[in-house]
């Protein structure tokens, strides 16, 4: 029975509840891939650009025995690296009744002889395989056009140290459609938001992760968000997607300066020093010299509040120009005056002026 090949859309649905095995070289998976994706290289890196030049330097069939060279080897550790993702074959079979295959998904770059040569090897071994048909290619595809599509968004405002992130979170809690754009950076956004955190993912790799989030959702109800720049940290969001973003309805939340401050003390204040200062001597040019030394000099003396309260005060500017910038090219903005920064009071009055 021939193997079967699935559309992008089949294959991201069968992908729900069954593995997906990524035999593109580790440098490829690296830098970008399927989420949830399990990589299963056919070559390494090295090996890859061995092939790729005997194709264009010899021909095709000379690069196909030199990958044999480097498959042949790699058989079995390849099968036994996908058994310990699915239900072993040996531990299902009885002497009567055969039990069904672990059903694996397979791709490559372009759904070519790579994917090929894995999916026929598992199959043999007694694995139900599917192909994605056009492979990673297709999967990028369909990422780029989900940036495109109409979304109901619903932008979360306020300046910093409002608690949007944590207010988020309990919109999701309460089933509410959330897309949480700093999580999917690994950055929170300031000259701060970096630290203590896993490095940031490639560009085409959050990128990824943005689309699968979104194609989660019902694009027709309200779909909850942080109101960012476009740039979070060294990654940008696409830019049509932004521009969405940009022109959804505000619901910007007027926390007191001085609840905001405590609220930032109490999330930022027990961060290391060394990488608190780096942050602040990064910002110098936009911060000024001046307050950058004051920052500094508060900071070095242990007075968290005060270096805080610089740096709060720059931020406000900014966020300030934006919202006014909003108004004035009316983008339908709401502002929501409170006294406090209790997240679950919030997210109440959030929710009930929908």
């Amino acid at each position: 029975m021939p193997i079967s090949s699935l559309n992008i859309d089949s294959f991201l649905e069968k992908a729900q509840n069954h593995p997906v095995f990524d035999v593109r070289s580790p440098g490829e998976y690296s830098h970008a891939h399927i989420p949830g994706a399990v990589s299963l290289p056919l070559f390494s890196d090295e090996e890859r650009k061995v092939i790729g030049t005997a194709y264009k330097q010899q021909n095709r069939e000379t690069a196909i025995k030199i990958g044999l060279d480097y498959f042949g080897p790699k058989m079995r550790k390849m099968v036994e690296t996908v058994e310990q993702h699915t239900e072993s074959l040996s531990e299902n079979r009885s002497n009567f009744t055969p039990a069904p295959k672990p059903v694996v998904l397979v791709h490559c770059w372009r759904g070519g002889m790579r994917s090929g040569a894995v999916a026929w090897l598992l199959d043999l071994y007694g694995f139900e395989v599917y192909l994605l048909q056009g492979g990673y290619k297709a999967f990028r595809n369909k990422a780029l056009d989900t940036f495109r599509k109409d979304y109901a968004l619903k932008i979360i405002g306020g300046y910093t140290g409002s608690a949007k992130t944590h207010i988020l979170q309990k919109l999701s809690e309460k089933g509410y459609q959330v897309v949480d754009l700093e999580l999917l950076a690994s950055h929170r956004g300031s000259a701060l938001g970096g630290i203590n955190l896993p490095p940031q993912p490639s560009q085409e790799m959050f990128e990824n992760l943005l689309a699968t989030a979104l194609n989660k959702l019902n694009a027709q109800a309200d779909i909850f968000l942080e109101d960012e720049s476009q740039r979070i940290g060294d990654l940008n969001i696409p830019g049509e997607f932004y521009k969405k973003m940009f022109s959804s309805e505000l619901l910007f939340l007027e926390v007191p300066f001085e609840e905001r401050l405590d609220f930032l003390v109490a999330e930022y204040g027990i961060m290391p020093r060394e990488a608190l200062s780096n942050a602040i001597t990064r910002i110098r040019k936009r911060l000024g010299g001046l307050e950058e030394k004051n920052a500094q000099k508060h900071l070095a003396e242990g007075n968290i509040k005060e270096c805080f309260r610089i740096l709060l005060r720059y931020y406000d500017k900014f966020y300030k120009k934006d919202l006014d910038h909003k108004i004035e090219v009316k983008i339908p903005t709401l502002l929501i005056q409170t006294d406090t920064i209790d997240i679950n009071f919030n997210t109440d009055i959030i929710i009930n002026k929908l």
